[in-house]
């Protein structure tokens, strides 16, 4: 999982309430478990005017040029703000992937699912909760000037704005240590990689039977 330190990016809005997961990656795409390949069918079903299917070739498709992510002044937007209660309905981990995938690396909203939100750190996106009012100037600043960036530093837990005022946000130490770390659920075993390896050897050495059991 790619570490988060410092993040700085480009603004997109998600200007929606009750955004749910199956809006983030419908229910088509669920087949695959290979975790790669979400990102060109994220929110599907608003960025092209076609039904879409697995595997299908992104360039073959008819974008809507209505939805925000298909404006030319959010190409490469890296920070999407959003409503409350964002990343509802069913528990597919494969939506922060899509997200992930597409481009985004962290998420601002005034409240999130819980399933999702939890999702989103074991997969390295960064979803900050801020209080709907400043969530909302975020939505009236990027609106109003083209180009609008933010800056996320999660060491210091505070987004900056482009004028540099800080705004602090707040996240389990846990969850921060992990992804200031790179580190996964996989990741945070692997670290203990050497005492595993001692455990097995020394376990097969009192019950050698092991090694041919099936």
């Amino acid at each position: 999982m790619q570490p988060f330190r410092i993040h700085k990016g480009l603004v997109a809005p998600m200007d929606r309430d009750n955004v749910d997961t199956d809006a983030i990656i419908p229910k088509q795409f669920l087949k695959s478990i290979k975790k790669s390949g979400f990102g060109p069918n994220l929110f599907d079903e608003w960025r092209y005017l076609d039904p879409g299917y697995p595997g299908q070739d992104p360039a073959s498709r008819k974008p809507n040029p209505d939805f925000v992510l298909n404006q030319p002044r959010y190409q490469g937007a890296s920070v999407l703000v959003a409503r409350k209660n964002f990343g509802c309905g069913s528990s597919r981990e494969h939506a922060p992937w899509a997200l992930e995938q597409y481009g985004f690396r962290a998420l601002i909203a005034p409240s999130y699912a819980d399933i999702f939100f939890n999702n989103c750190f074991k997969n390295g996106l960064l979803p900050i909760v801020l209080p709907e009012h400043v969530v909302g100037q975020l939505f009236d600043e990027q609106a109003a000037f083209i180009g609008y960036e933010l800056t996320i530093d999660l060491e210091r837990q505070v987004v900056i704005k482009p004028d540099g005022t800080a705004i602090p946000f707040d996240v389990q130490p846990f969850r921060k240590y992990c992804l200031l770390n790179g580190f996964d659920d996989i990741g945070l075993t692997l670290r203990h990689a050497d005492k595993i390896k001692a455990f097995e050897a020394e376990r097969l050495l009192k019950k050698p039977w092991l090694a041919h059991t099936i």
